[in-house]
């Protein structure tokens, strides 16, 4: 989502202070090069969540209180979600498996494209238990998935890789519904996820903000999301092994996804970091019949949301990397303001043989106040400049994109540079990371 003018004072005040200051210019001044970015991510309507969520609350209404697996408020939630799926153009499946003397159901949405080579699939479980409606567990993560998948359509995404996503039942009776699902898939078939991405209480009303620490593109996905937004994020501990991703990650695929807390009490120290209430529980009503709609912390509901898509653009429709190696820089370095002099962050490059590739890839994580100030240059190891970046009227925030070079005349190894000046006052910022792929 676009940040508002509080986020912008709140990135900001995140900004490092340690970096690389007075820059030498560079020798020469290389052609302007093309840039290849991911498309920008959408803004998730936290109104359209918001609107999942009623109509799984009155599923539960209408069904004896809850969502639970064998009985018949989980199957008209599937339902729901197929339907709007089904409309939207996905190819859906419902899988269906036996667990506790019932029928249960996976419901399993792809969208046509990409390479089918390269699957990312975003989950959540649908059921509830038996005591409630399961409106923050797990309608938020259900809720959002569903809105995420259906923002695909509305921006007719042509994703690199192949996006597929998934609704887990039983997942309340040991993760049953995505455990029958990765175990009835062929070896092959597993060998294909490039991730799988779990959401599973994403709106707890007394809310942390939690990233899963399992593979680390995907947590530096969402941990920059974060950074964005001027947001402090920690390590998700509570539910290691306690949901869906746990049946992926055993197999081998690599995970990742967000959390904001369920019975654990928030402790004064993160109380000062995210708001809420000390000693009180991330969620009072986990598993309770007081998980309605009424037990959903909006502004949580709505960040995350826009996390979820935000990981599924930037990780699902990048531009793909050469088939080299990758060599990255995660070092915070200040950008002072203008007429400061531009900073470097720099890379050593070892053990890669010849020149540099045609396709030499260049990501960037660079948050700033106003990205428009900022002129951005690859800087070879001969001091020969590549622009990646020119300065312009763009008054948004940050700088989060990949860009293909032609750097064929160049050694590979050495120390590369990514070079970065502000060409106008009164906006700062830092560069995040940046990564070089050959």
């Amino acid at each position: 989502m676009s940040l508002s003018v509080s986020r912008r004072l709140a990135a900001v005040a995140a900004i490092a202070v340690t970096g690389l200051l007075g820059a030498t210019a560079p020798a020469a001044l290389a052609a302007p090069t093309a840039v290849a970015a991911a498309p920008t991510p959408p803004d998730i309507p936290l109104a359209n969540v918001k609107a999942h969520l009623t109509q799984l609350q009155t599923i539960a209404t209408n069904n004896g209180g809850n969502r639970a697996h064998g009985r018949a408020g989980y199957k008209a939630s599937i339902d729901y979600v197929k339907a709007k799926l089904d409309a939207a153009g996905f190819t859906t499946t419902l899988q269906t498996f036996t667990s506790s003397g019932a029928t249960g159901y996976n419901l399993i949405a792809d969208w046509p494209g990409g390479d089918p080579n390269s699957v990312l699939m975003s989950g959540a479980h649908l059921d509830s238990v038996t005591s409630g409606a399961g409106i923050n567990d797990n309608g938020s993560g259900s809720a959002a998935v569903l809105e995420t998948a259906l923002a695909v359509s509305r921006a007719g995404l042509q994703p690199t890789k192949h996006l597929r996503f998934g609704w887990w039942g039983a997942e309340e009776l040991g993760l049953v519904g995505s455990k029958y699902y990765v175990n009835n898939l062929p070896t092959a078939e597993r060998a294909k996820f490039a991730g799988y991405l779990n959401f599973d209480m994403i709106g707890s009303p007394n809310p942390g903000y939690f990233v899963y620490d399992d593979d680390p593109t995907i947590e530096q996905t969402f941990k920059n999301y974060y950074a964005g937004l001027g947001v402090a994020t920690e390590i998700e501990t509570e539910g290691d092994g306690r949901s869906d991703h746990a049946s992926f990650k055993n197999v081998g695929i690599p995970v990742g996804g967000l959390f904001t807390g369920a019975s654990n009490s928030k402790t004064s120290a993160q109380a000062q970091k995210w708001g809420g209430t000390a000693g009180q529980s991330f969620d009072r009503c986990y598993h309770s019949s007081c998980d309605n709609t009424s037990n959903i912390n909006d502004t949580a509901l709505d960040r995350n949301a826009d996390a979820i898509a935000y990981a599924v653009w930037n990780l699902g429709a990048s531009t793909p990397v050469p088939p080299g190696p990758s060599f990255e820089n995660t070092t915070d370095v200040n950008i002072p303001d203008s007429p400061a002099a531009g900073v470097n962050s720099p890379i050593t490059v070892s053990g890669v043989a010849g020149n540099a590739p045609a396709t030499t890839k260049v990501d960037v994580n660079i948050v700033h106040t106003y990205r428009g100030d900022l002129q951005i240059d690859l800087i070879a190891p001969d001091g020969t400049a590549y622009r990646l970046k020119n300065s312009s009227s763009d008054s948004a925030d940050n700088i989060i994109a990949s860009y293909t070079v032609n750097a064929s005349s160049e050694v590979a190894n050495g120390v590369w540079k990514l070079q970065v000046k502000d060409v106008a006052a009164q906006d700062v910022g830092y560069i995040n990371s940046w990564k070089i792929t050959f």
